[in-house]
């Protein structure tokens, strides 16, 4: 089987890091450093296809994408 790649949107807040899958819904992760979230999620990920294909539900193609858009703020 060929990797997927799913887009993960990383935030930070006042207690470290969360993370999210658009593409799998329900798919988070939250830990106190970046590195830490981004190696949580990953797991997360596995785990939800894992569970999908359990329950013989489609596993969803990643097709969300990111763009940075520079702006001018006053």
């Amino acid at each position: 089987m060929n990797p997927m790649q799913y887009l993960v949107i990383v935030e930070k807040s006042e207690n470290g890091f969360g993370a999210y899958v658009p593409d799998l819904p329900g798919c988070v992760a939250a830990a106190e450093t970046r590195a830490e979230v981004v190696s949580l999620i990953q797991e997360a990920i596995e785990f939800h296809i894992e569970g999908l294909k359990k329950a013989g539900d489609p596993i969803p193609t990643p097709k969300s994408q990111s763009e940075l858009v520079n702006v001018h703020a006053a």
